[in-house]
């Protein structure tokens, strides 16, 4: 295989790969004990509410790994954190946070590298049955002491670590 045919389709900077390692490895260390996971970018998810497409977030937290169809994950997971880039933030915004709502994600991070900023969003549910994410706050240099994970209050979510390039 040619290296001319490998393409970057993302249009990402690399520093949209080290928040991403920085957050699995700062939750995953801290995890390492319980039955959740903080699993990076290429994990595959795949629901029944989305038609069964497939959908790969930057990074989450599942406490139910054993549940997969093939080679994805079928069971929801607490934490979403996607990291915006140009060619992504549209779907990002729209789309993706969609999904991650019907389906049930309690917490969805928006982490903004060229700001330095996390969006945190929580899943809420209306008297109907249905659910919405609301902006829950936004953490940055100003507050990054108040950065923490709703789902696990318990571990230790350093700002300045997220964002070390």
């Amino acid at each position: 295989m040619s290296a001319a045919l490998i393409q970057d389709k993302s249009n990402t900077f690399v520093e949209h790969s080290f928040i991403i390692n920085n957050f699995v490895v700062m939750v995953g260390k801290q995890l390492k004990d319980s039955l959740c996971r903080a699993l990076g970018d290429g994990v595959q998810y795949q629901w029944h509410e989305n038609n069964d497409k497939i959908v790969i977030p930057d990074a989450s937290v599942n406490c139910n790994t054993r549940d997969r169809k093939n080679v994805s994950l079928t069971g929801i997971p607490r934490m979403v954190m996607e990291v915006l880039s140009d060619a992504t933030e549209e779907y990002d915004r729209g789309e993706k946070m969609s999904v991650y709502q019907k389906v049930g994600v309690s917490e969805y991070w928006i982490v903004d590298w060229r700001k330095k900023q996390v969006e945190i969003y929580l899943n809420d549910g209306r008297e109907d049955g249905t659910t919405y994410f609301y902006l829950y706050q936004t953490v940055t240099i100003e507050n990054k002491e108040e950065l923490r994970l709703m789902m696990f209050p318990y571990l230790n979510i350093d700002f300045d670590e997220l964002f070390r390039l």
